[in-house]
């Protein structure tokens, strides 16, 4: 079982990061590598839960696994390409006693988003936390740098896979189910070099808005989280800057960028119950910078 009482790397800002372009990025190549250990022993939280939680191979979707695992559930991981991430979380996973199942495949294809949940329904039966976790980003300088296929690309990724994964879970979930949206500070501060992904952001969180009032009144409570500058492969492997990567995060107030075991915890908090009064919301793990909304 990984050590629970293991901290943040809080110097990580400070060591010399590789940087690859191209995405998908690989965790396993990754330097430093970032923290997905759960910090505290499991309690139960999410003991006979079925969790679905795309881009679960890597970074936040990793730590979000691993922690649901740690809680009881059953957990489902959905990506892309990266065989070897994905391995790795299952063996995490199991070691943590969940039973596990990973689906790679392109989630902006309806009918592979179709296909995953079906896979999940048939495995265990139920579903009853969705994790919209997955997405991509690419630097551009200008927007006139944007590609139409760049653009398309994005938002295919990012919001149209969450469309599609919603619509074909709506009909297994019950009264009590809960769908966690990832969203990002960028939909609330803008970003000049992160126009269509911030854009993407943005309709996130207004999905989430509207989704929570679409479902609200069947017992399914909708919630987003829009982390700060967290240390996984996204931005290092090709979706920011060569230059900002070195400093990456040193502009929050805390100093330095977050672990994808700092943020986690927001999607526990909200698959569970402890969070049974709250929907439509959004939690905010950034680094202390204030936004609004």
């Amino acid at each position: 079982m990984p050590d629970a009482t293991r901290t943040p790397d809080v110097d990580a800002a400070h060591i010399e990061p590789i940087h690859q372009d191209g995405l998908p990025g690989h965790e396993s190549q990754l330097e430093p590598k970032p923290d997905w250990q759960p910090r505290y022993p499991g309690s139960g939280r999410l003991k006979g839960k079925v969790a679905l939680i795309t881009g679960g191979d890597s970074g936040i979707g990793r730590a979000t696994a691993v922690l649901f695992a740690r809680e009881g559930a059953k957990v489902a991981i959905a990506y892309l390409c990266e065989h070897d991430d994905a391995k790795k979380t299952e063996r995490i996973c199991r070691e943590e006693g969940a039973e596990t199942l990973a689906i790679p495949g392109d989630l902006g294809d309806p009918d592979h988003a179709r296909e995953v949940v079906r896979q999940v329904i048939d495995e265990w039966g139920q579903l009853d936390v969705l994790v919209n976790n997955a997405g991509e980003q690419h630097a551009a300088r200008d927007v006139t740098d944007i590609a139409p296929e760049q653009l398309q690309r994005t938002f295919q990724t990012n919001i149209f896979a969450m469309f599609y994964l919603v619509q074909a879970a709506r009909p297994h979930l019950k009264k009590g189910a809960a769908i966690i949206n990832t969203t990002s500070i960028t939909m609330y501060q803008g970003s000049p070099e992160l126009l269509d992904y911030s854009a993407t952001k943005g309709a996130i969180t207004a999905f989430t808005r509207s989704l929570n009032d679409n479902l609200i009144g069947d017992g399914i409570r909708v919630n987003a989280v829009a982390p700060g500058p967290i240390w996984t492969p996204l931005n290092p492997m090709g979706g920011a800057p060569k230059e900002k990567i070195a400093k990456f995060g040193e502009s929050t107030p805390m100093g330095r960028p977050g672990q994808p075991n700092e943020v986690a915890p927001c999607y526990l908090f909200l698959a569970c119950e402890d969070s049974s009064y709250m929907s439509g919301q959004v939690l905010h793990p950034n680094g202390g910078t204030v936004v609004g909304g």
